[in-house]
């Protein structure tokens, strides 16, 4: 043990290199945002289990949470169709097609007929 001690204190951590996949990858670089105009965005934890209206102020549902995509998009699960949280379906569409207004998240062209024609969606298990 106080072989290994003294051997990490000796080699300077610059001359250790891993050979592996990792270390060959590109640097990462970080990116440097607004925090203040972050701070105006939308809290997806606040987000779940908000109602989604069509744009005549029928309520179609509610978030049932969110996925992001391997390809990074954001989709928004949506239970639709049920009564109190019971019987429904939930359907995916991209978090880009919701729009935010005052009086909540407004889901552009969901009509019942049209919400019912999206495809089911179901967790991975």
């Amino acid at each position: 043990m106080a072989l290994l001690l003294a051997l990490a204190i000796a080699v300077p951590s610059s001359a250790l290199t891993l050979s592996t996949p990792a270390a060959a990858q590109k640097p990462v670089m970080l990116a440097v945002v607004d925090v203040k105009l972050v701070a105006l965005g939308y809290r997806i934890s606040e987000l779940i289990g908000k109602p989604v209206y069509n744009p005549q102020g029928q309520k179609i549902g509610h978030v049932d949470d969110f996925i992001i995509q391997r390809d990074k998009v954001l989709m928004t699960i949506i239970n639709v169709g049920g009564f109190l949280g019971i019987g429904g379906r939930l359907i995916a569409v991209p978090y880009s097609s919701i729009r935010m207004t005052s009086k909540g998240m407004v889901l552009p062209g969901a009509t019942k007929q049209a919400v019912n024609k999206l495809p089911q969606f179901h967790y991975r298990r």
